[in-house]
């Protein structure tokens, strides 16, 4: 039976708190590791650029085959065992350092393996979710999890630049690997039963991946949500990447400044999250997509003219604005996207969506780092705002902008065609 509400079934209720948990890991890492990289061993442009890279690296090296193993997998156990990695990873870096020993190829490999750890959390997340409140409590889900999501980054950065500067990097990073292993202590608590993993025929792992892609692909409005998406992240990536050096080393503003700016952006995400729903049911589901992304998008040319004084909060309200377009596609970009999509595809629909959107993030690192390093920090933050401002062109131009109502669910996914051996020429 379908819940109206995600909240009445207690494995949601599981899943959400240790979703609080590891957002939290995931957020104060994210402010106290490049400033470990910059502050303390006196990392470049370029090299800043490098450790953002390999932090997303893995969705593009093992993204598209994650999804097919994740539909062949136990997601609870899955999801308890990247917890893990990512807690013992992070809790690497405080010992190294306590033991004078931290370099910045440690950073590098810490980074890459919680990003191999976070390819597999973030696939078996998304694909066990509609198997937890059913696909009629998709949008109210999701939004939940947009807004813990937006939260955890008022909340983790907010955090995190406190911690580094009230008790250094050191022990920020040891509270994220608690976070991620609180997390993987509330998993466990999940009592969904889940199907036996498994697919029709003897499908090798190159056809279940070539079969996501064909469906991601393949679909005129999907395509279009992953490659705005894509826009967005590459935008977002290619600008935050520099902001700890711009921050640190050419404002001269402190490591919580840093982390409150961040935290703004999360509170964009989490107002565009909670207002996804009722903007929705009002304008149309595709309709609000295309119309919030042509009058938000361009105040992402705001965010280049930060600096002190009343720029500082100039471009504190384009990158609102600019989160504030990305929390409502989360919301209601990821539930077309369920809707779309049959359960023995949701692992590799989401793996093809994780590699497209996270590779844009690796991509956005090395590009940033390669321009901080030739043009300058300013000229790298206006190609990633004029990105974030054309970055709704896909869905505005796409048949995402007419639709008003969310597709009927997908019940299986289509057998694939036998292969024909080629006749003789």
């Amino acid at each position: 039976m379908l819940l109206e509400s995600p909240w009445r079934t207690a494995d949601f209720r599981t899943l959400f708190a240790a979703t609080a948990l590891s957002q939290l890991g995931t957020n104060v890492s994210y402010v106290a590791v490049p400033l470990i990289a910059v502050a303390a061993l006196d990392a470049s442009p370029g090299q800043v650029g490098a450790l953002a890279t390999l932090s997303t690296l893995a969705f593009l090296l093992i993204g598209l085959p994650a999804g097919a193993w994740v539909d062949r997998m136990r997601h609870r156990r899955l999801l308890v065992l990247a917890d893990l990695a990512r807690a013992l990873s992070f809790a690497s870096v405080p010992l190294a350092w306590w033991l004078d020993a931290l370099t910045l190829g440690q950073l590098y490999a810490v980074v890459l393996l919680n990003g191999c750890a976070s390819v597999f959390f973030d696939v078996a997340s998304q694909s066990t979710l509609p198997q937890l409140v059913g696909r009629e409590a998709l949008v109210q889900a999701n939004a939940a999890v947009v807004s813990l999501q937006a939260v955890s980054n008022v909340a983790g950065r907010g955090a995190g630049g406190g911690l580094v500067q009230l008790l250094g990097a050191p022990v920020a990073v040891l509270c994220a690997a608690a976070g991620y292993l609180a997390s993987a202590l509330q998993l466990t608590a999940i009592r969904h039963k889940e199907a036996s993993p498994g697919f029709r025929g003897r499908s090798s792992l190159r056809r279940q991946v070539a079969e996501g892609l064909r469906h991601v692909f393949g679909n005129p409005e999907l395509r279009a949500l992953a490659s705005t998406a894509a826009l967005t992240n590459l935008g977002s990536q290619i600008v935050n990447t520099m902001l700890p050096i711009l921050f640190v080393r050419e404002l001269r503003l402190s490591a919580g400044v840093l982390g409150l700016y961040w935290a703004a952006g999360g509170v964009g995400l989490l107002l565009g999250a909670r207002c996804a729903r009722p903007l929705a049911r009002r304008i149309g589901h595709g309709r609000i997509l295309g119309l919030a992304g042509a009058v938000l998008a361009p105040a992402g040319l705001l965010v280049p003219l930060i600096g002190r004084g009343p720029w500082l909060w100039i471009a504190g309200a384009g990158w609102i604005l600019a989160m504030f377009k990305t929390g409502m596609d989360n919301v209601l970009g990821v539930s077309l996207r369920q809707r779309m999509t049959a359960d023995d595809l949701l692992g590799r629909m989401n793996a093809t969506f994780r590699f497209v959107l996270t590779g844009a993030l690796a991509v956005g690192a090395a590009v940033s780092g390669l321009i901080g390093e030739l043009a300058g920090v300013r000229a790298t933050l206006w190609v990633g705002g004029a990105l974030l401002a054309v970055s709704f062109l896909p869905v505005f131009l796409s048949p995402v902008r007419t639709r008003r109502e969310l597709p009927q669910q997908q019940q299986q996914a289509p057998a694939p065609s036998p292969v024909r051996k080629a006749a003789p020429q």
